[in-house]
């Protein structure tokens, strides 16, 4: 994929890529290059844990895995591990997610733990700390026609079951993304 230099790259936490509703949207937007996705090895093992969790161990984890680095090859991250140590964050198990963010010189890092990137850790590597819902729909909003085009897109992939424009919508909401499906239905 070649992105525009305008787009942002943005780092995944696990948090996020391991619900299966905000994975599609965000891989989605990213497949349509609004953004550059990054995650580490690392991230991609918490996924792996969270969505086996979630799931009681019943989804291919490893599949899931294997297709999100065949879809974006260049998304993960390495020689972060040198940042780590001078991170401080109120959880010491997150460094490593800012360190990434770091690293790659993502400007946003999208994570649903607000709390534990506070801006005066963050905002000295001049990244900004958003919650799937808000760089989701910001994502849309910057680039509506694509978006929408990324969204239906991701809708007919999902036939299992098959869900309408409306079902989805009622999913986002569901799944803690009032903004976003606040966008899809104005649309």
């Amino acid at each position: 994929m070649t992105y525009r230099a305008d787009h942002f790259t943005a780092l995944i936490d696990a948090c996020v890529l391991a619900g299966a509703l905000k994975r599609n949207l965000l891989l989605s937007l990213a497949g349509a290059e609004l953004f550059r996705p990054r995650w580490s090895g690392e991230i991609l093992g918490e996924m792996e844990v969270a969505i086996a969790k979630i799931t009681n161990g019943k989804a291919d984890t490893a599949k899931q895995r294997s297709a999100m680095e065949r879809a974006f090859p260049e998304a993960c991250v390495s020689g972060y591990e040198i940042y780590i140590r001078s991170i401080e964050l109120p959880d010491e198990n997150d460094r490593h997610v800012l360190a990434a963010a770091v690293r790659t010189y993502a400007q946003v890092l999208v994570t649903d733990n607000l709390r534990d990137f506070p801006k005066d850790k963050t905002g000295p590597f001049g990244i900004e700390v958003k919650s799937p819902d808000e760089f989701i729909a910001d994502t849309i909003t910057l680039h509506m026609p694509t978006a929408f085009e990324a969204i239906r897109k991701m809708r007919e992939r999902l036939n299992h079951p098959e869900l309408t424009a409306s079902e989805i919508i009622l999913k986002v909401e569901a799944h803690g993304l009032p903004q976003t499906a606040s966008l899809l239905t104005e649309n």
